[in-house]
């Protein structure tokens, strides 16, 4: 089977024409089975961000990089080798998957992408404007415990997420806490909560006082699961569903990602030790409050399908 065949069946249902190029660039390391992809998504105005998370992680990447027809095709192309060529990191690390199409935030398609490309047994799916504090990596491979659950292909490990309060005080990723210790002061101060408290539904199926109050090491599983959480999570890349295609923009994407992995019978367990920090930018809140609504009936409709699967 040719590869543009293959691509053309896998994501089928996305909008279309759509030009999908797996591995443009393929990063020269050869990684253990084992070890941890990270997978995310991003657009050429994410450069900055993406290049942090590449000297941050120091490990298996796997990004799926839009680029919209319409505009200059072959400067966005042009600013990526210049990124790539760039770091030493991107070229040992980083795996990059190209769409080309003239269609904006096909989120879950972008994820598919980036985890079928994936080139390790695990995955983490992360939003590329959060700030790994901690090295949960190396945590979770030297856990006999958590590794026997992740080979099952039916857990997915939690990393609980927060923001600073105010907007000014998160975008400065060096001055984030590092380690547990120093998070909960400032949350304690209110500096520091929650990933949108706002929409508490969101997030707090973690259960973030458990969270605090949780021993070194501790793991403990998610008991009240609801289907608007959207965690980030580790997981076996083979195996769990895949995202559903048809978001566009948005809301309700990755809860609907992670809410037919729970209906699948993977348990959500929460890492106590570890946790990521949203880097504050200004959203575009019209075109998010648009595709929110779009969105929140797509995710009713599609609620009522999965359950009956």
């Amino acid at each position: 089977m040719s590869e543009s065949l293959f691509v053309s069946k896998a994501f089928s249902s996305s909008y279309t024409p759509s030009t999908i190029i797996p591995y443009f660039y393929r990063a020269s390391q050869d990684f253990e089975k084992e070890d941890i992809t990270i997978t995310t998504l991003i657009t050429s105005d994410r450069f900055q961000v993406f290049a942090r998370l590449v000297e941050r992680y120091q490990g298996p990447i796997s990004v799926t990089l839009h680029i919209d027809r319409t505009t200059h095709v072959q400067d966005s192309l042009d600013a990526l080798h210049s990124l790539y060529s760039s770091s030493l990191s991107m070229s040992l690390f980083v795996d990059v998957h190209l769409v080309i199409d003239s269609f904006d935030r096909q989120l879950n398609t972008w994820r598919n992408i980036a985890r079928l490309f994936a080139r390790t047994d695990y995955v983490m799916m992360l939003d590329i404007d959060f700030y790994l504090c901690t090295n949960f990596r190396s945590a979770i491979r030297r856990s006999k415990p958590i590794m026997d659950k992740l080979k099952t292909g039916q857990a997915a490990f939690v990393l609980p997420a927060f923001e600073y309060t105010v907007h000014n005080e998160g975008t400065d990723y060096t001055a984030f806490p590092l380690d547990k210790a120093t998070l909960l002061p400032l949350i304690k101060s209110k500096k520091i909560a929650m990933f949108h408290s706002a929409w508490e539904v969101g997030h707090n199926s973690t259960d973030y006082e458990k969270f605090y109050a949780a021993k070194p090491g501790e793991v403990y599983k998610v008991t009240q699961y609801q289907p608007a959480y959207e965690p980030y999570v580790v997981f076996k890349a083979d195996g769990p569903p895949w995202c559903d295609e048809r978001f566009v923009g948005y809301g309700g994407n990755k809860a609907a990602c992670l809410y037919e992995m729970y209906l699948s019978g993977v348990s959500f367990y929460v890492l106590s030790d570890h946790f990521l920090i949203h880097q504050n930018h200004l959203y575009q809140e019209k075109v998010r409050k648009q595709e929110r609504k779009f969105n929140r009936r797509i995710y009713n409709e599609f609620k009522e399908e999965t359950c009956l699967k």
